[in-house]
């Protein structure tokens, strides 16, 4: 009975001051079940004198748990808040796991305050780069994606048609009606303010070459472009974003599968062929309101508008609108898978990166519209 109880009394957690050079040495269990002991224990380290050096030696020590190492680390860093050093001696492995685990962050200094013109520079700064940064990592990840297709173009056996099917259904068919109904409502507001500045000069007339040449060169692919990078680029930033959340993505890799080529390369295809389409369908329903205005407020009939139309434009114009659609849908897809992959654990990261795929694909598409149109101007197209 006595040999039981000297034992559990050998296992309390318990310091003794060697005084060689501040030197502590810790026995027994420091664990949660001595929670009272360790604490005296700790407090007794606090004050085991004013050097500026102690070395606590863990040799003793028969077991640590969270409790006993966050107690020392909470120690080590009262002691170093006050000028003092503490540092550890014959700790075994796992003891400076543990006390790595649970150490304290060191606090970080405040920021140096500046001016609002130096926070204003640093800040257009830290955003170019950013976008530098943004730009290298669009560029290589286009790499990848070529590759895969032409690995997909070498074996046509692994390409999944399916998953290709569902997407052209998912962007093209079910976006139809919405994007027909804007650009109806689109084209008609367009018709309806020319109609109104026009004829003040007597050119009512012109408006049919308004919205003829601005609908099929510029508006329709430009309005379709930013309705998919809403609807769909969104939806495929989160649905792959999910997928890094579940771990889905990175079992498809433990799998041996290519995630580029399962999850990208349908996509992106989907993209390249329904925008075109919808850019399509978009302009002339955008003609369809616009040619309904002039009707309405412009006593134009339906013949004078068509034979008006067909004077004004041809089929270069409607050839610029649907060049462009392919390019938009790739800088699209690129875009929201980009910001898929890089969605973390968390529902905040999720939404981060949705917003930011939209931000930046009607952004980059406004700026794409706007090359092609310097471009075609330029080669007079």
């Amino acid at each position: 009975m006595r040999s039981v109880e000297a034992s559990t009394q050998a296992e309390v957690a318990d310091i003794a001051i060697l005084g060689d050079g501040g030197r502590v040495a810790l026995s027994g269990r420091w664990t949660a079940d001595q929670g009272a002991a360790v604490e005296a224990a700790a407090a007794r380290i606090r004050g085991a004198g004013p050097e500026t050096r102690l070395v606590v030696d863990l040799t003793a020590v028969v077991r640590l748990d969270t409790l006993g190492a966050w107690v020392l680390e909470r120690t080590r860093s009262e002691i170093e808040a006050t000028g003092g050093r503490l540092a550890y001696a014959g700790a075994r492995a796992e003891h400076r796991i543990l006390l790595g685990e649970v150490r304290l962050p060191e606090a970080e200094p405040p920021p140096p305050r500046r001016g609002r013109a130096l926070t204003f520079l640093d800040d257009v700064g830290r955003r170019t780069m950013g976008a530098k940064s943004d730009f290298v990592t669009g560029l290589a990840f286009f790499g990848e994606v070529v590759t895969a297709c032409i690995r997909v173009a070498l074996r046509p056996g692994t390409f999944r048609g399916t998953a290709l099917v569902n997407q052209i259904e998912q962007v093209a068919f079910r976006g139809v009606p919405i994007i027909v109904l804007i650009s109806f409502l689109v084209g008609g507001i367009v018709a309806q303010q020319g109609i109104f500045q026009l004829q003040r000069f007597g050119a009512q007339s012109f408006v049919v070459n308004l919205i003829g040449l601005l609908i099929l060169r510029e508006l329709g692919v430009l309005l379709t472009s930013i309705m998919v990078a809403g609807r769909s680029g969104s939806a495929f930033t989160a649905e792959i974003g999910s997928m890094r959340m579940r771990e889905e993505v990175d079992a498809l890799r433990v799998m041996g599968l290519d995630p580029i080529e399962i999850l990208i390369v349908p996509r992106i295809l989907a993209l390249v062929i329904g925008l075109p389409i919808l850019t399509f369908l978009a302009s002339l329903a955008a003609l369809a309101g616009g040619g309904l205005t002039a009707s309405l407020y412009g006593g134009m009939t339906v013949d004078a508008f068509l034979a008006r139309l067909q004077a004004a434009v041809s089929l270069h114009h409607v050839a610029v609108g649907l060049i462009k659609a392919p390019f938009m849908a790739l800088i699209i897809g690129i875009i929201a898978t980009i910001e898929g992959f890089a969605v973390e654990g968390s529902a905040e990261s999720l939404g981060r990166h949705v917003t930011a795929s939209v931000v930046k694909s009607i952004f980059m598409v406004i700026v794409l519209d706007g090359l092609f149109a310097v471009f075609f101007a330029a080669i007079d197209f």
